[in-house]
């Protein structure tokens, strides 16, 4: 069979201009589909279940990071194993700096042919060295491998985002907050917050008592908030670790954790199971 991909990127020209390179750098490719924004990469992926995914890292809407991430989640691993991962990016020297270690990297705007191959050929060792008929151990270790490489990927990516000429941000302190009816602000001191949850056009801040509503996006917050003591567990959330009470598994295999002084439980992603892998 010949592998397949997708093509997630938002000018129709820049799509055209990589599938026509990724033709003459790799003839048996097949690319099965393109995608403008994040929310149809992801839909046309779990249609498709390609072996290589292309994704632009900004794309309106949900972005090349977003798409990944949710991918990472559902992707359904009893059907097909989890794609390779290529990022598409026009900023060179971040692109440069933040993946050249990768094992798969990234494609950068306007395509380089010689650039290119080099990628090629490393998807092609990568998908050449996957067994055809894996046991179940081999199967789990691969998915473990794959996850592993996607949360390097996904972390050079966020380097790339967050390299673009802005400053990096003063650690937070205190948030300025909503409170539920909007009517009122709060100065919520970072310290008491237990976790953060992406929901619509908002971000919930919770503490052990209270909720409040800030418009700062999560991938804007993480860079603000010390990784020792906010941990991401899902593509959505953020928690402080040490307020993590138990991290439970459930009949599907899911994760989810419990937090002191809350009672609701917190999903954890495939991505990030492995910070509880020792428990």
């Amino acid at each position: 069979m010949h592998p397949t991909a997708l093509i997630a990127e938002d000018e129709p020209l820049l799509a055209l201009a990589l599938k026509a390179e990724l033709a003459a750098a790799w003839p048996e490719l097949q690319v099965v589909a393109t995608a403008g924004d994040g929310r149809s990469a992801v839909r046309e992926a779990l249609r498709l279940l390609p072996q290589v995914l292309f994704f632009d890292i900004r794309m309106p809407g949900m972005d090349g990071l977003g798409a990944a991430a949710e991918l990472a989640d559902c992707w359904p691993t009893d059907e097909a194993p989890m794609p390779q991962l290529v990022f598409v990016t026009a900023y060179d020297e971040y692109a440069a700096r933040a993946f050249e270690a990768q094992a798969i990297d990234y494609v950068l705007k306007p395509v380089q042919p010689e650039r290119l191959r080099k990628t090629v050929g490393r998807l092609q060792q990568a998908l050449g060295a996957r067994p055809s008929a894996p046991t179940p151990a081999v199967a789990d270790e691969a998915l473990e491998r794959t996850l592993a490489q996607w949360r390097q990927v996904l972390g050079a990516a966020g380097a790339v985002g967050a390299a673009t000429g802005t400053a990096v941000p003063a650690p937070l302190r205190i948030i300025a907050a909503s409170d539920a009816g909007g009517s009122t602000v709060r100065m919520v001191p970072i310290d008491e917050v237990l976790y953060f949850e992406a929901a619509d056009k908002y971000l919930r801040v919770l503490t052990a008592t209270h909720e409040y509503l800030i418009r700062t996006p999560l991938k804007q917050l993480l860079p603000q908030l010390d990784t020792d003591t906010f941990w991401q567990v899902h593509r959505a959330v953020v928690v402080r670790s040490a307020a993590i009470e138990s991290v439970h598994r459930d009949e599907a295999g899911k994760m989810h954790l419990m937090l002191r002084g809350r009672a609701e439980k917190i999903p954890v992603s495939r991505l990030y199971a492995h910070l509880f892998r020792a428990m």
